[in-house]
């Protein structure tokens, strides 16, 4: 079964693309084929970091998305990853349901998976309440805390979502804290998460030996967390 995978979250700052970009190092390493689409026009992260995996893709043009559906149809073994940007939802929902995506989709095999990455504000967690509200258990979530962008979900697991999303059989995980120069330095220069843990050349990546250790445990670490899901 060919799975589209949705890395939303629809507020801005919450670390989307930086889950795009894990999971999209995560194929490669094992050897997972997959298709990128990244829908930032101005700042599209798949596009910059793995030019060679991914596409743009208009989110408020039917036929720009409609291609993600047929390039998972074409070629099953394929997964097909699709960075959301900010303040994309709207106009996702609609084609989603005026092209009856979910029915279709289910029709000929083809699973949806929406992953809600959050911070620890109160905004992650209303966002979270409306698409379970909008899509109840028509979608297969993964909700993904990221610690980068606060350790302390006090928020959430107070307000019950965490409980509904146990009920709708979504996913929870973790990414856990990198060292905020480092996340710095290899974004600067673009490098890929498998140069910034492997490669020993510092003007490629501008991190020195602990440095790259330290990315080596944290991408251990997240790979561990995508490892108990069916990706």
């Amino acid at each position: 079964m060919s799975t589209i995978h949705f890395i939303g979250g629809e507020k801005g700052g919450v670390g989307k693309s930086l889950v795009a970009r894990v999971l999209a190092q995560y194929l490669i390493d094992h050897k997972l084929p997959f298709l990128g689409f990244d829908s930032d026009r101005s700042h599209g992260a798949l596009l910059r970091f793995y030019a060679g995996f991914a596409s743009p893709v208009v989110i408020d043009d039917y036929d720009s998305l409609d291609k993600m559906v047929e390039a998972a149809v074409e070629n099953p073994e394929r997964r097909i990853l699709v960075d959301l940007a900010a303040q994309t939802h709207k106009p996702l929902v609609q084609w989603i349901e005026e092209s009856g995506v979910l029915e279709l989709a289910q029709e000929i095999g083809v699973r949806i998976r929406y992953w809600h990455v959050m911070d620890s504000g109160k905004d992650s967690v209303n966002l979270l309440t409306k698409l379970f509200d909008r899509f109840d258990d028509h979608l297969d979530y993964v909700l993904v805390l990221n610690q980068l962008r606060g350790d302390d979900f006090g928020i959430f697991d107070a307000s019950g979502e965490r409980k509904r999303a146990e009920g709708l059989r979504a996913r929870i995980i973790e990414f856990p804290r990198l060292h905020e120069a480092s996340m710095t330095k290899i974004d600067a220069r673009s490098a890929s998460f498998w140069a910034a843990a492997n490669s020993s050349e510092k003007e490629h990546t501008g991190l020195g030996l602990l440095e790259r250790s330290r990315v080596k445990v944290w991408l251990g670490k997240a790979y561990a967390e995508l490892d108990t899901l069916s990706v």
